[in-house]
């Protein structure tokens, strides 16, 4: 079984002990903590699939913080225009927060 989920306006596709790393939860959550998630969009019970309108009534994911801050692969940033001697270079790394998958009610 399996679901569709809406987290932080990013879909995933999550099962029973997978995990996933969310966009930053924020620092009101510690390792431990345990998180709902709602918005789920779709539900497929061995081949039932139920789909929400926007979402399915009574559907939840419960998901357990592992790491609450991870810190992704760094993007580097460089700008240039030819021949005027503007070069830019800047780099980011993105914030997540890696969750286990506990259970998912459908």
């Amino acid at each position: 079984m399996y679901v569709i989920v809406e987290i932080q306006g990013q879909q995933f596709k999550a099962e029973a002990g997978k995990f996933l790393y969310v966009h930053y939860l924020g620092e009101q959550v510690n390792e431990g903590d345990t998180v709902e998630f709602d918005r789920v969009l779709l539900v497929d019970a061995d081949g039932a699939v139920k789909v929400g309108a926007p979402t399915v009534e009574g559907a939840k994911v419960v998901c357990e913080v592992k790491r609450p801050l991870v810190k992704g692969e760094k993007v580097i940033v460089f700008k240039k225009k030819r021949r005027k001697g503007y070069r830019r270079k800047n780099g980011h790394r993105q914030c997540f927060t890696q969750v286990v998958i506990k259970d998912v009610i459908a």
